[in-house]
């Protein structure tokens, strides 16, 4: 256990120095076995954190991030956070001014992340394989930048079935009403 516990870490440093040394826009720490965001990473990336656009999470143990995670990359395009433990995200979310795509997908919201609808460059919106029943379609409809949004194998409320087709301008991807999310 503590091998396989020392190449993850291992496998953290080395993706994390890839990123400062090549100075990329992007960092990927997917499939990293991270519970939390590693809070040595801060202190490396300091640097460098405003030219980050793009972070993926994916395929992680993630319950949560923390607020120094949204403020700390602040100038960040696309967040990759699918297939984690998420169930909410910070209030400090609405700083990412810039993100034009957040992938939340296969994760545990029971409440769509209503944060995300002061985002103005927001386009798309990927919450795939949740619980969610209800979505603000009203703060959603203002959204100038959204042009997608996928809560395909969440078990909508009718409500949200009938309201969102007339008010929204912008894809609304949805799994038939009996559908529901295959057992883990």
């Amino acid at each position: 256990m503590l091998r396989k516990m020392g190449e993850a870490v291992a496998r953290v440093a080395r993706k994390v120095n890839e990123t400062v040394e090549s100075s990329s826009d992007t960092l990927d720490l997917a499939d990293c076995k991270l519970v939390s965001f590693p809070i040595c990473i801060y202190k490396v990336l300091r640097n460098v954190s405003d030219q980050i656009h793009l972070i993926t999470l994916a395929n992680n143990e993630l319950k949560s991030l923390t607020s120094k995670f949204m403020t700390t990359f602040s100038q960040l395009r696309e967040l990759r956070l699918e297939g984690n433990y998420l169930h909410r995200l910070p209030n400090e979310v609405s700083g990412l001014q810039h993100l034009k795509a957040i992938d939340l997908s296969r994760n545990q919201f029971q409440d769509f992340p209503e944060q995300l609808t002061t985002l103005p460059e927001l386009e798309t919106i990927n919450l795939e394989e949740n619980e969610i029943v209800d979505v603000p379609v009203e703060k959603l409809a203002t959204m100038p930048a959204l042009r997608v949004i996928n809560l395909r194998l969440n078990p909508l409320s009718a409500e949200v079935r009938v309201i969102a087709p007339p008010l929204i301008k912008f894809d609304m991807l949805v799994s038939p009403e009996d559908a529901r999310a295959p057992p883990p």
